[in-house]
């Protein structure tokens, strides 16, 4: 029977994987944080060797958490915890003082309240309005990338309102602003601006965030001008912006917290499993894929090449 050397937790989130291998003393041994492109599997496994290649073949103790985790940990018999659970662990040990976390992820958000011992989560789970993905829709109509547009938002001058419940909303708005002239840097900056809006607002509903706000989660680990927009809107001083070291990785992190010493493996052995294919029953019937074989498709491309448009120069 293998022993862990190491606890491995393991954030499966809508958009991205992030792993986090600690030692016994809950050191941080090892971490990353990708994009998934939907291959969850192909990605963790590509993670988890690469911990391997630098830390060895050592046995773990797995916990997965996130929004994308639960059916995979059940297929493969790993322990799962809640993310609020996760994060609640990872704040106790790292930044304790903690009174309101604020946490952005790839398609959703979320407001904890620590209070006296209970947990009040206010989550938006069913809507990407206001997440990463809507921030990666806006950098796309700016014709950037993310990064670009944290760089644009550094020298803003205005601000505009953008409606951030919906992407359809947000291009409605900012379309007319482009034709007008507006500066991308503008722009970007009122991006950035409608998200705290939409999470304040959508979120804490009324309820004040005060006291000690930690900031987590992806874009607001790598988006150095949403945060800034945070702390302006919360009026926040230095003391009070706890803004940690891997807020990335902090589910991850508590995932392997909260690892018990169970469905202990060792990292070849949990790759092998992924990249032998877990069979994932979906809990709805999906429909029969359009073609059953390449030949298939190469037989319709053949029938379909026959019904061209016939075309003229136009001049004539």
């Amino acid at each position: 029977m293998n022993v862990a050397e190491y606890s491995l937790g393991i954030d499966i989130g809508s958009t991205t994987v992030k792993i986090a291998v600690l030692d016994s003393d809950g050191q941080l041994l090892f971490s990353d944080y990708r994009r998934h492109f939907a291959d969850i599997q192909g990605t963790l496994a590509d993670l988890i060797e690469e911990a391997s290649e630098q830390l060895g073949d050592a046995a773990v103790s797995p916990v997965i958490t996130g929004s994308g985790g639960l059916t995979l940990a059940s297929n493969i018999e790993v322990p799962f915890v809640q993310e609020v659970v996760a994060v609640s662990s990872s704040l106790q040990q790292h930044s304790p003082q903690t009174n309101v976390a604020i946490e952005l992820g790839g398609e959703d958000a979320k407001i904890i309240y620590f209070d006296s011992g209970s947990i009040d989560q206010r989550m938006n789970g069913t809507c990407a309005g206001g997440t990463g993905s809507f921030i990666d829709q806006m950098a796309s109509l700016l014709q950037t990338d993310v990064a670009g547009l944290n760089e644009y938002a550094k020298d803003y001058k205005s601000l505009y309102t953008i409606a951030a419940r919906c992407g359809v909303f947000a291009k409605s708005d900012i379309q007319p602003l482009i034709n007008e002239g507006a500066t991308k840097e503008d722009l970007a900056a009122s991006i950035f601006q409608a998200v705290v809006n939409q999470t304040i607002s959508g979120l804490a509903c009324g309820r004040p965030i005060r006291g000690y706000v930690a900031f987590l989660g992806g874009p607001l680990h790598f988006l150095s001008e949403l945060r800034a927009a945070f702390i302006r809107t919360l009026n926040l001083d230095e003391e009070h912006a706890i803004i940690p070291d891997n807020s990335h990785l902090f589910a991850a992190i508590g995932a392997a917290l909260n690892a018990q010493g169970e469905g202990v493996r060792s990292m070849s052995e949990f790759v092998h499993i992924l990249r032998t294919g877990v069979h994932i029953e979906f809990e709805v019937p999906r429909m029969d894929p359009l073609f059953s074989s390449r030949q298939e498709y190469d037989d319709f491309i053949r029938r379909q090449e026959r019904y061209n448009v016939k075309t003229a120069d136009l001049q004539t």
